[in-house]
């Protein structure tokens, strides 16, 4: 049974594009008597997430039925006053440095209801696993690891698949972070012990960047045959090689209504975040002794893809390969 919520002090740091759009929808849907306080290295950010949670001079609800929001003057002081507190960091290092200012200055003070860190970057089990057992260790808190999945679209809607590493021994910490993680996403997973919802992130994005390849090539040589691409995708979409490069972030411009090949390859996921991704799948698959075929392939070619199209959605490696670059 999924446990109520209480009306506490939240925290989020870390409002890049994905972070943003969850933390906009849990101020959305958090008890209204709460308080958000937010942090990112980014003051025009923070500034702009303020100002578009103000409710309109038109609207019928007033800003004081709604969440308050504020700044925290730092990643301390954000964590003293929270007691539930999400991060949403873009690199195993960045999540490291975080959690070092945040431990750094001793520990916390002592909560009523024990105080949570739930960290939805996708970073390598390894890393996760260390920073749980000092936050442990010298905060005396709970650190779940939450990876997210569906792209910016999903976040803006509510609609995340999340996966989360918590102890077995703990039903009651299994349902506290359901309950948050539900306030951001639609279908939450318990993938098993801490550290387990980064590798199930990371299997999952290991498929994502070689299906995110396989996509482009298909579509390539379906227009180099002369196909119809839109027939070819619903061909594809209601076949065995349906996967959500084809469905759901199809690289050719048109083919499917707003997604990102549509709008430019305006990004929900880049090519350098699938790349990361990829490169921590295979530093852990090394750790673990376990042979990845197709990881070095598609690496290289991210590499090349990122060189000459920075900042865009990773779905334009089809246009990387139209313009004859393979």
């Amino acid at each position: 049974m999924v446990q109520e919520l209480v009306s506490p002090t939240w925290g989020f740091i870390g409002l890049g594009r994905m972070g943003y759009a969850m933390a906009r929808r849990l101020r959305d849907n958090m008890p209204k008597s709460s308080t958000l306080l937010i942090s990112d290295v980014n003051s025009q950010v923070l500034d702009r997430f303020i100002c578009e949670t103000r409710q309109p001079a038109t609207s019928t609800v007033t800003d004081a039925e709604m969440p308050s929001v504020q700044i925290a003057g730092n990643v301390r002081e954000l964590a003293e006053r929270s007691t539930v507190i999400i991060t949403c960091l873009a690199s195993p290092e960045i999540v490291k440095s975080v959690f070092e200012a945040i431990i750094s200055n001793g520990r916390l003070p002592t909560l009523h209801q024990g105080r949570m860190f739930i960290d939805a970057s996708t970073i390598d089990p390894t890393t996760s696993r260390g920073i749980a057992k000092a936050v442990r260790s010298e905060l005396d808190a709970d650190f779940v690891d939450a990876p997210v999945s569906g792209g910016v679209v999903a976040a803006r809607a509510g609609k995340l698949s999340i996966m989360f590493g918590a102890s077995l021994k703990s039903e009651k910490l299994i349902e506290r972070v359901r309950s948050v993680l539900l306030l951001m996403g639609t279908k939450i997973c318990h993938v098993g012990p801490q550290g387990a919802g980064v590798a199930g992130k990371l299997a999952n994005n290991y498929i994502l960047a070689v299906n995110n390849i396989a996509t482009a090539e298909a579509m390539n040589m379906g227009q180099h045959w002369g196909i119809d691409l839109t027939v070819l995708t619903e061909l594809i979409n209601s076949s065995t090689g349906r996967c959500w490069p084809t469905a759901v972030n199809n690289p050719v411009p048109g083919v499917i209504k707003d997604s990102p090949a549509s709008r430019d390859y305006e990004p929900g996921g880049t090519v350098g975040v699938i790349q990361k991704d990829l490169r921590l799948a295979m530093a852990g698959a090394q750790e673990a002794g376990v042979e990845l075929a197709l990881a070095k392939t598609a690496d290289d070619v991210y590499t090349a893809v990122e060189a000459a199209y920075s900042g865009k959605d990773l779905s334009i490696v089809y246009k990387w390969m139209q313009e004859g670059h393979q």
